[in-house]
């Protein structure tokens, strides 16, 4: 019998699927997968290869992928980083070099030389990884340079392995006033589980994509000893506490990434998507 699995999480078709479900579900081959890296930006992740379908989540510059098949232009996928699988344009992919640093920032410029005077080449979220061969020094600003040429503020960047503090909240809220996005994990845009899971990568720490997955992480604790860095779920959402009161998250009310007194966001919410389902602390 054919076992259900989650397909945001399992690699599987009637054709094709990943190899370590053999046994566990039917196809017509079952393959490993290749090792490639995201090499745009931002890569839109779909659950089919259509570019008219909704955004299910992102992937950011120099995430590692396993490719389980290229067809019509896309790449059928599964993300190292999370394990969410999708569809996006094969020629998002690559193999650059191994990643040495992460953008801690939530936006910062891709410079042509060592030089803020420059027009930039592209922008990079928090969380894109990049290799970075050398330094720069240009009146006083220090730069990191790219085996390109190309240069990025060093300050905006963590070897990786470092991390920005303890403190995910911290990161968090650097996001304020960033557009909602349904489906994004960048500071370009980002949605309710996107930012929960982004901001606590920052910190080191791993955390499921999408709400109702990350409802099982940490230890279930009731509203009344809400403090910050818990978590407050709806069916369909997320926020984080900054404090016993006080609310933050990506929200489609005010389209951004936002504080909101917790007992008027439950008000406000409340007549679509009913009373919080639970509160949890992160171990």
């Amino acid at each position: 019998m054919t076992e259900i699995l989650d397909r945001r999480l399992h690699a599987f078709r009637a054709d094709l699927a990943d190899e370590a479900l053999k046994g566990r579900v039917g196809a017509g081959t079952y393959v490993r997968g290749e090792p490639a890296r995201i090499t745009v930006p931002v890569a839109p992740l779909r659950a089919s290869p259509d570019l008219a379908c909704g955004i299910d989540t992102e992937l950011l510059l120099g995430e590692t992928v396993r490719v389980f098949d290229r067809a019509g232009g896309f790449a059928w996928l599964q993300a190292d980083q999370d394990g969410y699988v999708g569809y996006l344009p094969e020629t998002m992919l690559g193999l650059p070099q191994e990643p040495t640093h992460l953008v801690s920032v939530p936006r910062t410029f891709v410079y042509p030389e060592p030089e803020l005077r420059k027009p930039p080449t592209a922008v990079l979220s928090m969380g894109s990884r990049i290799t970075i061969v050398g330094e720069a020094k240009t009146r006083g600003t220090r730069y990191l340079t790219l085996p390109s040429g190309e240069a990025v503020i060093a300050r905006h960047c963590l070897a990786i392995g470092d991390t920005l503090g303890n403190d995910y909240l911290a990161v968090a809220e650097t996001f304020l006033e960033t557009p909602y996005l349904w489906g994004g994990r960048s500071g370009f845009g980002i949605d309710c589980s996107g930012i929960v899971q982004l901001a606590l990568m920052m910190v080191g720490k791993q955390a499921p994509r999408d709400s109702d997955m990350q409802a099982k992480i940490g230890t279930a604790i009731t509203r009344e000893e809400l403090r910050r860095g818990d978590l407050v779920f709806w069916k369909g959402h997320v926020g984080m506490m900054e404090d016993d009161s006080t609310l933050l998250h990506a929200n489609g009310h005010t389209m951004t990434v936002a504080r909101e007194n917790l007992d008027a966001a439950i008000e406000r919410i409340g007549w679509l998507y009913d009373r919080p389902t639970g509160y949890r602390r992160l171990d």
